[in-house]
């Protein structure tokens, strides 16, 4: 029985014509500069941002951990919301590699603004460690999918500048950001000093992430990576899958974004979810099961018997993503599953696993 996955969009699978460009893309080494496909990757996505470089990493935790080691050095602190996964679902990075401490911040739906961020910049004094970077995440995972007005980066990057602190983005649903929020990617990368991208999420390729900025900045970038262990051969395979996903994925994300919505309105109707955004703006969905009804993860238990697999994030929040491999057909399908759980009841069903899911 096939089952229909939301609980990432991290799952999904090359199709048909992306399998066929990663067979026939054309390799060399990349560490030596000579991948003609990973080449042309780089360059097409700093031209697509209007950035001077790009560095092609594995993962978007990778592409991060490069962009804190390159504008941090040991001792000095970065300013992050305190859902991202920058500070949340890697491993504790930024100590571990770098050095650097990350300093939480509260703000709505997972976004950081000014008022947010004011007054936090440490004094220069030696007892205390130097405030030296801001990271925002667009779209936001924890925060529910939301999508930063452009307006909100610019104010956010321009007070970043005046306060003397580098600026990285975490764009791992950024494309997702771009088609929901209408605005472009040379739009986003004028706020920021470098971005991180992910490929394998909404525009559905296997593997591989991206970091854009300076050409000074992504040359110290790639000796990084080096350092990180993401030194790559002949990856032209996974870069062609990216290009394709550029080229032909891209547009579609509003019809995720168009089944999120329709999985939300029929969640809604459900008795005893709450926590709906009113607003869902691209492929992220969470909710709150009522205590009476189950725990999250005894109701992804109740909803993979029925062919469906949703993520448990703890306690009684749920979260469902949707992506390139789920079918106008599947959210139909998904919802009828629910609605026979919350028939039967599952509230007695034993325990297994447990959330949260990262991405």
């Amino acid at each position: 029985m096939r089952l229909i996955d939301l609980r990432s969009d991290t799952v999904t699978r090359p199709t048909p014509a992306m399998r066929e460009a990663m067979f026939r893309a054309e390799v060399g080494d990349d560490v030596m500069g000579e991948d003609p496909t990973v080449n042309r990757l780089e360059r097409m996505v700093a031209d697509m941002f209007g950035c001077e470089a790009a560095v092609f990493a594995c993962s978007g935790t990778q592409s991060n951990q490069m962009a804190v080691r390159l504008h941090c050095i040991p001792g000095d602190e970065l300013l992050i919301h305190e859902s991202s996964h920058i500070c949340n679902f890697e491993a504790g990075a930024p100590a571990a590699l770098s050095g650097v401490t990350v300093r939480t911040l509260t703000g709505g739906g997972g976004m950081l603004d000014i008022s947010d961020l004011e007054g936090k910049v440490r004094v220069n004094d030696q007892h205390f460690c130097r405030t030296q970077l801001v990271c925002l995440e667009n779209t936001t995972n924890l925060g529910g999918g939301r999508v930063y007005p452009l307006a909100q980066l610019q104010q956010v990057s321009a007070w970043a500048q005046a306060a003397g602190l580098k600026r990285h983005l975490d764009g791992a649903r950024l494309f997702n950001a771009l088609v929901a929020g209408q605005y472009t990617a040379a739009d986003v990368a004028r706020c920021f000093d470098t971005i991180s991208i992910c490929f394998s999420k909404g525009l559905g390729c296997p593997v591989g992430s991206m970091l854009l900025g300076s050409a000074a900045d992504m040359a110290k970038a790639r000796r990084i990576r080096k350092l990180f262990g993401g030194g790559l051969r002949q990856s032209g395979m996974l870069a062609a899958a990216a290009i394709h996903a550029l080229e032909h994925h891209v547009d579609r994300l509003a019809d995720d974004h168009l089944h999120a919505r329709q999985l939300a309105a029929g969640f809604q109707r459900l008795n005893g979810v709450t926590g709906i955004a009113s607003s869902i703006e691209t492929n992220l969905v969470f909710f709150e099961l009522a205590p009476e009804i189950g725990t999250a993860v005894q109701f992804a238990g109740a909803m993979r018997d029925r062919g469906v697999l949703i993520g448990p994030m703890g306690g009684q929040r749920v979260r469902v993503v949707t992506h390139i491999d789920v079918s106008a057909d599947d959210v139909q399908t998904t919802l009828t599953a629910a609605a026979d759980a919350f028939q039967q009841g599952f509230r007695d069903r034993p325990i297994q696993g447990k959330g949260p899911f990262s991405r």
